[in-house]
């Protein structure tokens, strides 16, 4: 009976090492087809990914490229590559994948001679189908913003330049900044609610800009909102921290300093007295903050217009402001970093305009009665 079993046994495990001697070749093949697949699956995302997706799909600057006559597909690989210059990411991220991109699809030697404007957030294949196409460069506008600028002077300076349909298509979408949350630096604007009037001032970088005439809104927005992430740089972020800032509040702070000094001497100077204020518990007091709320520029206020009620109003509110009253420039953003010094030291809290028939320079006091006595000096020369 034993030997019976011993038996059975034997010839199941000799039956089952046939039919695994049969089918183990499939099975091979099987899983090194499933091998493949996959390593095929992850090679060609990362080739979409670093190669022939766009170098930066948020930015929609117009590059000029000219392609000489007779020019190769190696030529033209290095033309693309070098568009911004040597030492900065081009419109392709690699020549050598480029090459075989356009001998794959059958177009190396389809590429025609012309003058082109193409921009980083396009495909290598938007970017080969252009000068395939050999179509006429697509029409730009360049405007510039100046520093100071509201988001409401953004949008009619885009309206004038045909760039936004009207004013309130521009002004809607930086309301809320919804659609830009890829822009981390903006969520504690974002998260302001009804506070503020709009999320995005403070943040659309003042410049000069190039934009394709059929440009959509919110790739300009997009466009100013890498710029100010370009110019924030880490040492400001660092700076931020040893003053216990936060971005937002040197954004603000910044966009007051932009509004309330003209001469670039008094910018530091202006920084100083608002960071003593703000360290002593004073209220701000800035005119500028009021002429945002009123949407008016003068420099004398009534005691009505004084006592408006409103986030934005540091006469009525003590600290910063709700949000940014502008879109502060460089310079403004430094001078929020690092406040003159000896004003710091010497306890300035006040400044007035001076003789504005003569100079933009602020005229600064230590204590209030010297302030009221410039007040009193220099008042005739403001209207």
């Amino acid at each position: 009976m034993e030997q019976r079993t011993k038996k059975k046994k034997t010839y199941e495990q000799r039956r089952r090492k046939k039919i695994w001697r049969a089918v183990r070749p499939a099975a091979v093949l099987l899983v090194s087809i499933i091998a493949v697949f996959f390593v095929a699956k992850i090679t060609l995302n990362y080739v979409l990914a670093h190669y022939i997706n766009p170098v930066d799909v948020n930015d929609a600057t117009p590059i000029e490229v000219v392609i000489p006559k007779s020019s190769s597909a190696s030529t033209i690989a290095r033309i693309l590559y070098n568009a911004r210059g040597q030492d900065e990411e081009g419109l392709i991220p690699n020549t050598a994948v480029f090459k075989v991109y356009v001998d794959f699809v059958g177009k190396a030697n389809k590429m025609q001679a012309g003058t082109y404007i193409l921009s980083r957030n396009m495909t290598m294949k938007q970017i080969v189908d252009i000068i395939c196409a050999g179509n006429p460069p697509k029409a730009t506008v360049k405007f510039t913003i100046p520093e100071g600028y509201t988001v409401a002077d953004i949008a009619r300076v885009l309206t004038e330049k045909g760039l936004a349909e009207n004013e309130q298509a521009f002004l809607s979408a930086c309301v809320s900044g919804a659609g830009f949350e890829s822009f981390s630096f903006l969520s504690e604007a974002q998260s302001g609610g009804g506070e503020r009037r709009y999320a995005l001032e403070g943040y659309l970088f003042p410049d000069t800009y190039e934009a394709f005439t059929d440009s959509s809104v919110e790739s300009i927005i997009i466009r100013m909102l890498n710029r100010f992430n370009e110019i924030y740089s880490d040492e400001y972020i660092a700076r931020a921290e040893e003053l216990g800032m936060r971005m937002d509040e040197v954004v603000t702070l910044a966009s007051l300093i932009e509004r309330e000094a003209q001469a670039d001497s008094d910018f530091a100077k202006v920084s100083a007295v608002f960071h003593n204020r703000l360290d002593a518990g004073m209220p701000l007091q800035s005119c500028a903050s009021l002429s945002y709320v009123l949407n008016v520029k003068k420099y004398t206020f009534t005691e009505s217009e004084l006592s408006t009620p409103s986030p934005y109003n540091t006469y009525q509110n003590s600290g910063l402001p709700t949000g940014p009253i502008c879109n502060p420039g460089k310079a403004a953003i430094e001078a929020a970093l690092y406040p003159n010094e000896e004003f710091v030291r010497e306890q300035y809290l006040y400044f007035c305009n001076g003789n504005l028939k003569e100079s933009t320079e602020l005229v600064f006091a230590k204590t209030y009665e010297e302030h009221q006595a410039n007040v009193l000096k220099y008042q005739q020369y403001w209207d």
